[in-house]
């Protein structure tokens, strides 16, 4: 599944890219080898991101399900135990 980025995205990310290779590698990058470079990470290197993200979402959700059983309970049958206290 490849990530679909908006226009505005698209452009933000590419900005990015020609700036970063501009100030930190001090090549300036056409439009196209922007583009090039910006679709090889999205299908090479964003599925390894995706697919952290759902393994940590997965062990999040994983941990809380644990817990339900204790933290959604409620002791049955305490009424007159509750008002005898009062």
């Amino acid at each position: 599944m490849e990530l679909q980025l908006s226009k505005e995205d698209m452009a933000e990310i590419l900005g990015s890219l020609k700036r970063f290779f501009r100030e930190e590698v001090e090549f300036e990058m056409t439009e196209l080898q922007s583009k090039l470079l910006l679709s090889y990470f999205l299908k090479e290197l964003a599925p390894i991101a995706y697919n952290k993200g759902v393994a940590d979402a997965e062990a999040f959700l994983r941990s809380r399900l644990e817990d339900v059983s204790s933290s959604c309970f409620e002791q049955p049958l305490t009424y007159w135990s509750k008002a005898r206290k009062s």
